[in-house]
């Protein structure tokens, strides 16, 4: 049980590193230049060991089967963690600034089809996978840090869905609806296969040789 909380507790810390991400890109007015400093979330999370749904998705196949609900935990840890940053930014002086902004892009995202919705989910959540992995285990320092890099910032430039950024992002707007929760669920859906596609690919490499 204590080790389940802990566990929760760092789902919870690794939305609230994605919502300060969240929070800084939606500060800057230069697109690319918040793109670079969102990568502080997935860097504080690679580098303290905190869980992210997107993060550890990829290794569903590889896991015995309470891995799944590991999973979905830590998918609810980030949540609530997300929730914390983007209603406590709205109480506070820089709501005025970032608040209008989250309205617009959560009015964008929600305003696009479905079937769109999850190719970019699937297309973000394949460089998830790249940056995640390599960092565990590329073998050179330097690249392991230029792997989170690269990655957060095509996916961000590129305007594909992070289920878990997207939590901060409605929560910042406040547009949680029905209808919100069901675009979260298929971008979420989305990820998990973007996530799982190359693990699966490698899987299968290594079972023909």
């Amino acid at each position: 049980m204590r080790e389940k909380a802990a566990s929760f507790l760092y789902s919870v810390l690794g939305g609230v590193c994605i919502g300060i991400g969240g929070v800084v890109f939606l500060s800057c007015e230069n697109k690319v230049v918040g793109a670079v400093f969102f990568c502080l979330g997935l860097f504080a999370i690679c580098t303290f060991g905190f869980n992210l749904f997107t993060g550890k998705v990829g290794y569903v196949f590889e896991q015995p089967l309470s891995y799944t609900g590991f999973v979905l935990s830590v998918w609810l840890g980030n949540l609530v963690g997300t929730a914390l940053v983007g209603y406590a930014v709205r109480a506070t002086r820089i709501a005025a600034a970032i608040v209008p902004k989250a309205e617009s892009l959560c009015q964008a995202k929600l305003e696009d089809g479905l079937g769109s919705i999850f190719i970019l989910s699937v297309l973000c959540n394949i460089l998830m996978f790249i940056a995640v992995d390599g960092f565990r285990n590329n073998p050179h320092q330097a690249g392991k840090y230029i792997g989170i890099f690269l990655g957060v910032t095509v996916f961000i430039l590129c305007g594909f869905e992070h289920c878990v950024a997207n939590m901060f992002y409605f929560s910042a707007a406040n547009v949680w609806s029905p209808r919100t929760l069901g675009y979260l669920l298929v971008m979420t859906a989305g990820n998990a296969c973007g996530g799982v596609l190359i693990p699966l690919c490698r899987r299968l490499r290594s079972e023909t040789n």
